[in-house]
């Protein structure tokens, strides 16, 4: 197997030229997407170039504490990622899917690490921020789409809820098939790519590694387990947060305390 192919910075500069085409679509289209892509991309380059120098120092010093610490952090920035771009309100749900998130990443990396990989030394960086970040990655967008349909829900299908009170329900017994709706809908994604995967796409763990000269059944195993983590973390995060949410969402008498920021919550 060949080495891992280094890319030059300038290498990477020309092959970013090719942005013009979205660019060149967004003038035509009138879509107004210019501005927004073009910070984006500024902050996609900067952070990850940061994250890159940090991430070779933390490789080198491996403290389990530090790297533990890491992974809280990324747990919090990306419960107010959620909540920011479910376009909800931070102080009351950040607190909710940051432990929805923690209760189900945290134990789920260590069993990686611990059963699984045993890599040494065994919380080794190498291993776990990289795998931390898969996980809470393709759990990011499905935790929004959960929480914006079931609070949208709450609105497009408040007579419905209302209706469920009024004939004695408890607000969780009649929030229960929003809940229901909001899960399916997040979860058909990772449905419908574990379906095809291997057929339709070759997904980016096992593309990286064979980029990196393993071997494709070592990269295959790798992306077999990783996609089990990822659907079991994702089903697990979602009922925990949903759950979470509606308990600091709702009043004993069914009354929706958290509404869209956009809708004047």
């Amino acid at each position: 197997m060949q080495d891992v192919v280094n890319i030059s910075w300038f290498q990477l500069s020309i092959f970013s030229l090719i942005l013009i085409f979205p660019f060149c679509i967004s003038l035509y289209l009138k879509l107004g997407i210019i501005k927004e892509a073009s910070v984006s991309i500024i902050r996609m380059v900067l952070q990850l170039s940061l994250v890159g120098l940090y991430l070779e120092y933390l490789f080198n010093l491996n403290s389990v504490l530090i790297n533990l610490l890491w992974l809280m952090a990324m747990i919090v920035i990306g419960a107010s990622s959620i909540v920011g771009k479910a376009k909800l309100p931070q102080r009351p749900l950040l607190l909710p899917i940051s432990g929805g998130l923690s209760v189900t990443a945290i134990p789920l990396v260590v069993f990686i690490c611990a059963l699984v990989i045993q890599p040494s030394p065994l919380m080794s960086a190498q291993y776990l921020i990289p795998i931390a970040g898969m996980l809470l990655g393709n759990c990011l967008s499905a935790n929004i789409v959960a929480l914006q349909n079931l609070f949208g829900a709450f609105e497009s299908r408040r007579e419905e809820y209302e209706g469920a009170l009024s004939l004695g329900a408890s607000p969780h017994y009649a929030a229960a098939p929003f809940v229901r709706s909001a899960m399916q809908k997040a979860i058909a994604p990772i449905m419908a790519s574990m379906a095809t995967t291997g057929l339709v796409t070759l997904p980016g763990m096992m593309t990286g590694q064979i980029l990196g000269g393993a071997s494709p059944m070592i990269a295959i195993k790798y992306q077999l387990m990783i996609m089990i983590a990822i659907f079991v973390m994702m089903t697990l995060s979602l009922t925990i947060v949903l759950y979470l949410s509606l308990k600091v969402a709702l009043t004993k008498e069914g009354r929706v305390t958290i509404k869209f920021i956009n809708q004047g919550a």
